[in-house]
């Protein structure tokens, strides 16, 4: 049974910064690519950041380059994403997205498994 489990959201002050962990277990994941989706209320979920766990590829929304950077532990099976200068439009629920489909990384259908979400909070 796949298991992505999401932690370390929280609410933070406009500038600062914060870390998501995401846990994985269930299976051999070295094919996979692990994206991080938000969803605001009212809105879609949008896509925020992936990795590849076998190659050193990254890949970032617009909205977040240079502020966000996506890493990944695997000894630890565990993907983060760490996340500074936080801004109010940056406030969601979080969530991590496990996929095979490295042509569409961007789109949230291509993502197999998802973790549970969790919530950020960017005060101003």
């Amino acid at each position: 049974q796949v298991q992505l489990v999401e932690s370390g959201g929280g609410l933070v002050q406009a500038g600062g910064s914060l870390r998501l962990s995401c846990a994985a277990s269930g299976r051999t994941f070295s094919s996979y690519f692990m994206g991080w989706f938000r969803q605001a209320p009212g809105k879609e979920r949008e896509f925020v950041a992936a990795i590849s766990w076998s190659v050193d590829r990254t890949y970032y929304a617009d909205s977040v380059k240079g502020r966000f950077t996506i890493s990944r532990d695997n000894a630890k099976n565990t993907v983060y994403l760490q996340m500074n200068s936080l801004k109010p439009e940056d406030t969601a629920v979080y969530y991590c997205a496990a996929t095979v489909n490295a042509r569409f990384l961007e789109a949230a259908r291509y993502y197999g498994y998802w973790g549970q979400g969790t919530q950020v909070t960017v005060s101003s």
